[in-house]
């Protein structure tokens, strides 16, 4: 997300008041169009749309996909509709559409008849794409060669598909009806004899994905075979867009962004923190924060039902609360990324929950060895001291185990195992650790 630059904002005002269009133009194509928003971004909505008039349409379209999705709604509302339309136009697919899905169905249907035909058809495709799918993440601007014709021929045609093809890097080889056979990369075609053919030349099967693919698995398998591009078919094998890297980096670092928030138990934002309404963050942090204070009140209730003979044994309930919790979340973390990467399914539950059985083994003893040493100093003998490492030990073990097992059966559910957030693992381990602490002291202190 960028941000304004209010130095810049009263020399940008008299040069708006001066209608100084050339001294605008010349500021404006220095600068990359992501500077160019930036600088710009703390104009009033009017004011930005005059800087933007100042430049050719092209150049407007560079531009306006850097500015936040909220503003550039606001931009929308007030533009002049038919120059609105030539706007989207030169606008790449994917950037076009990550907007229009943020306005309303009837201001969409407004604007579309003032896209050139061709264009429409390529947008309402790309809307009816299902969200998290390859179909939302990707763009129909790419570039395609035929198999008969030779090397020489097909870089001349490239030379006139690269202005409209977000990366020419990998060009697909298409039959009839844009069936997909291969593809080559430009390296390979420049170096490649003039006289020689496309169909030679090119990769045949080029790994592809489905158009209603899941974007975290298109995320997976562009990483996998390290790719600038992967091509997006439909179920005949037609090619219908591709996806490339930029559009993965933005797909991952808002999926990072989702998980972050969802760790510290806060429903996804969907938008910038700056941009989201008030009543709508409450609610996401709210939701969450009261499922939470209803698992503290049980522990609060547990705890107000337990008096214990030994008072010294107070003193220990946060340490036994803090290692079932550190414990779970530390599970929990560790099995939510690996499901999410793919570095494990949901088939491999029986190794998981082995794997995390014989570490909270270790775990258990390590810190049951220092919780002993500490017990020493505050019980009146050893055989009561006992009662902490004891203690320790099966939170920690159970911690790690409810932790691990959680996820596994979010996603058994066919839910996003992030959303077992660590705060809420610590919930249930907090209630589950005061309930053995009693046990363990009722059992050893009898």
């Amino acid at each position: 997300m960028v941000t304004a630059n209010p130095l810049l904002i009263p020399e940008l005002r008299v040069m708006l008041a001066e209608g100084d269009v050339e001294g605008l133009r010349g500021v404006a194509e220095e600068l990359h169009p992501a500077s160019v928003a930036e600088f710009s971004e703390g104009l009033e909505d009017g004011e930005l749309w005059q800087l933007l008039d100042a430049l050719p349409v092209a150049h407007q379209a560079d531009i306006f996909p850097y500015y936040p999705l909220a503003r550039q709604v606001d931009l929308v509302k007030v533009a002049d509709r038919q120059h609105l339309g030539t706007l989207l136009e030169k606008m790449a697919p994917d950037n076009r559409v990550d907007l229009l899905k943020e306005l309303d169905p009837d201001l969409v249907e407004e604007i579309l008849p003032l896209v050139a035909k061709a264009e429409r058809h390529d947008i309402r495709m790309l809307l009816s794409c299902p969200e998290d799918s390859a179909g939302a993440l990707m763009t129909t601007e790419y570039a395609s060669l035929p198999a008969d014709i030779t090397a020489g021929e097909a870089v001349a045609r490239l030379r006139s598909q690269a202005p409209d093809s977000e990366s020419i890097y990998y060009i697909y080889v298409l039959k009839a009806d844009r069936l997909l056979v291969g593809f080559i990369s430009l390296r390979d075609l420049i170096l490649a004899r003039p006289n020689a053919l496309v169909g030679d030349l090119m990769q045949e099967d080029p790994i592809s994905v489905r158009i209603e693919e899941p974007s975290d698995e298109v995320v997976q398998k562009l990483a996998r075979y390290d790719f600038l591009a992967i091509p997006v078919v439909d179920d005949h094998n037609r090619l219908v867009g591709i996806v490339t890297h930029d559009d993965v980096l933005d797909a991952v670092r808002q999926d990072a962004t989702d998980e972050a928030q969802r760790a510290a138990a806060i429903a996804p934002l969907g938008e910038g923190y700056l941009e989201a309404a008030l009543v709508s963050l409450t609610w996401k942090r709210g939701v969450w924060l009261t499922i939470l204070f209803g698992t503290a009140a049980v522990t609060a209730m547990v705890l107000a039902k337990w008096k214990p003979a030994h008072e010294w044994l107070m003193y220990f309930i946060p340490l036994v609360v803090a290692s079932g919790g550190n414990s779970g979340n530390q599970a929990a973390t560790l099995v939510i990324t690996a499901l999410s990467t793919g570095d494990c399914k949901l088939a491999d539950w029986k190794r998981i929950l082995r794997r995390e059985f014989a570490v909270s083994l270790m775990l258990g003893v390590l810190l049951a060895v220092p919780g002993f040493l500490l017990g020493l100093a505050y019980a009146p003998d050893p055989l009561q001291a006992m009662v902490i490492p004891a203690t320790v030990f099966s939170v920690v073990m159970v911690g790690s185990l409810v932790g691990c097992v959680l996820p596994l059966i979010f996603r058994s559910l066919g839910l996003d195992p992030a959303l077992m957030s660590n705060p809420f693992v610590s919930a249930i381990v907090d209630v589950v650790g005061i309930l053995i602490y009693m046990a363990v002291a009722t059992v050893v202190l009898a």
